[in-house]
């Protein structure tokens, strides 16, 4: 069942216009299509072929290719021949800045275009100040259509489609100047184009709006998918998180920001960008994809969206703090000690051991217990430990006397029963828990229907999950977090897992998740791209050296582009950039500002390093 109107506690995919893209098509009933990109150099054949089929084999529908100039897009007929004569059929898609002739020659070669507004027609941006008058800022949406419409009539001739990509570090400085830095800017950079494609009756158009940070990747995507059920479109959506690194960081928060917007059934094909080998994208691609569309047609969740809730500019729900739950305080994380040799060297805020005394309590640990063993713990000398209650135990809750006390409730739970406790216990931090098929969307129901209650208590949410392998948990965990985090649901987080994982694991998980969700740093944060044939360095190597070299460092975000592209607009969000400025040449920024121009690649680290000591020191 698709939908156009997003149901927050109930699966359905959002209604989307069919697309052809060569041999497949994608929105409407169509499957969520996996894609990747090739970082080759797009003018070396043989190597792009051969990184084609790795994608290809692993899964990949789409293969992206980035195309600098016209003898890039036309090398496209050769890759496309070599793979065609290979016996695969996967249609290839042009990436194109800078250059819209670039767009035009690409349109007779690939079987998709990939343009991005913030650098089609409109100059480099050099975040200057630009003020427009309502004429001036008409003519140059003029230039844009006069420009544009050729193209499209290219692609309509080639029967190639048009995917619209807009990047939030790439935004023109037309854009930035009227609605500022913003999702609404983001929004408006993408529609000036499709009402063009509209205005004109084409219709192979597929849409990405794009960020590093996932907060505005989320809100942004929102925002348009309402703007353009306002003015009567339902192109299909290409779903990313830009810039999101490697390993297990990037795995986490790529699949918060996907999983946020897979949860609302929005999405008709993702990538997720890993600064890893193109093919190593395909399975996370596929997991986060079924971990999803397997909820279609679930048992109904019967929830009531609370009327101040805006789904497009949500805002973290008013709580009553508990000790520092809730409130202003950020999310805390909670873990269960699965061996008591692990305990001491764990960093979460709060620990459930359950009846079991710690053999030897870490001084100042605060230790959730079951409320059957509470007094007996606090006899045994057990200070700072708080009781944890199941829904069938409310009435023994005020016959225990602690300054916070946990409740886990699940909806359905009777609200003539757990609204009157809440009420009367402010100290109660609620444990929000789902067996739900759709947990999301349970979960969501449960804080929707505390907040229509008026309810002030803070909502730790607690996902239990039976995985044995690491990955596997990371991803379900942080894609099931997403749309939490996102409307401002969450006051803590506490994951379990049922099989072999250690409870670091889990423990670490809940802060990468917060982290990505932008709610609390704990580390550092590598904002880096996947590399494609632009990448003017050895962009793994570096980033490796990086990590290396500032892993004792907390709280800082440290971007590294491979090339200038997107390079200082993704980097708003970070405190420091290392962008590809040549070939073996980099240039450091502090914030958007270029600090050290052209140095060269090997000693590029160590001043990075030297900027980032010089400016603590001050």
């Amino acid at each position: 069942m698709h939908t156009n109107v997003i149901d927050l506690f109930n699966y359905h995919r959002r209604d989307a216009s069919a697309v052809h893209i060569g041999n497949i098509e994608m929105g409407a009933d169509n499957p969520i299509r996996v894609q990747s990109m090739t970082t080759a150099n797009t003018n070396d054949t043989d190597a792009c072929v051969a990184q084609a089929k790795r994608i290809i084999d692993a899964g990949g529908e789409l293969v992206r290719l980035t195309t600098q100039g016209s003898k890039e897009a036309m090398n496209l007929q050769h890759i496309n021949a070599g793979l065609r004569a290979a016996g695969y059929t996967t249609p290839l898609v042009a990436d194109v800045h800078f250059n819209p002739h670039v767009a035009d020659v690409a349109a007779c070669y690939a079987e998709k275009v990939r343009v991005n507004p913030g650098n089609y027609v409109d100059p480099a941006r050099k975040f200057v100040h630009i003020e427009y008058t309502d004429e001036e800022y008409a003519g140059e949406l003029q230039k844009i259509e006069e420009r544009f419409v050729p193209f499209l009539n290219i692609c309509k001739e080639h029967h190639t489609a048009v995917r619209i990509g807009v990047n939030h570090g790439s935004l023109s400085d037309r854009i930035r100047n009227r609605y500022g830095d913003t999702p609404e800017g983001i929004v408006e950079s993408c529609m000036e184009f499709l009402r063009i494609c509209k205005k004109i009756d084409f219709q192979d158009v597929v849409i990405s709006i794009k960020s590093s940070n996932t907060v505005v990747m989320v809100q942004a995507v929102r925002l348009l998918v309402e703007r353009m059920l306002q003015e009567a479109m339902c192109y299909p959506l290409h779903l990313g998180v830009t810039e999101a690194g490697e390993g297990e960081d990037g795995r986490i928060k790529s699949a918060v920001g996907i999983g946020a917007l897979l949860a609302d059934g929005i999405g008709d094909t993702i990538r997720v960008s890993l600064t890893e080998e193109p093919e190593a994208e395909i399975p996370v691609a596929k997991q986060l994809v079924a971990h999803f569309t397997q909820r279609e047609g679930h048992r109904l969740i019967p929830g009531k969206v609370y009327e101040g809730f805006d789904w497009t500019h949500p805002t973290r729900r008013t709580t009553k703090p508990v000790a520092e739950i809730g409130g202003e305080s950020v999310p805390v994380v909670v873990t269960s000690i699965v061996h008591q040799e692990e305990e001491p060297s764990l960093h979460a805020d709060y620990f459930y051991i359950g009846s079991t005394m710690p053999a030897q309590p870490v001084p100042n640990r605060r230790y959730i217990v079951d409320y059957s063993a509470y007094h007996a713990m606090k006899q045994q000398g057990l200070e700072h430990c708080y009781p944890i209650f199941p829904a069938e135990a409310m009435p023994f809750i005020g016959m225990m006397q602690s300054e916070v006390k946990f409740l886990v409730l699940q909806y359905g739970t009777p609200v003539e029963e757990y609204a009157p406790c809440l009420k009367q216990h402010p100290e109660i931090v609620v444990v929000g828990v789902s067996k739900h098929a759709n947990r999301t969307g349970e979960l969501r129901a449960l804080a929707h229907e505390m907040m229509n209650l008026g309810l002030a208590n803070p909502l730790v949410i607690a996902q239990t999950y039976s995985c044995d392998d690491k990955e596997d948990f990371q991803l379900k965990a942080a894609a099931d977090m997403g749309a939490l985090l996102m409307d401002g649901l969450t006051d803590g987080v506490w994951l379990l897992n049922q099989g072999p994982l250690a409870t670091t694991v889990l423990e670490e998980t809940a802060f990468g998740i917060l982290q990505a969700g932008r709610l609390r740093m704990s580390k550092t944060e590598y904002i880096s791209c996947p590399g494609c044939g632009r990448t003017l360095y050895d962009l793994r190597t570096t980033i490796a050296r990086i990590k290396e070299a500032t892993r004792e460092m907390t709280g800082l975000k440290i971007g590294i582009m491979g090339c200038i592209v997107n390079g200082p607009g993704e980097m708003a969000d970070a405190d420091y950039g290392y962008v590809g400025a040549g070939r073996g040449r980099i240039s450091l920024y502090r914030k958007q500002e270029c600090v050290e121009k052209n140095i060269p690649e090997e000693q590029a680290v160590d001043h990075l390093l030297a900027l980032i000591r010089n400016d603590q020191m001050v």
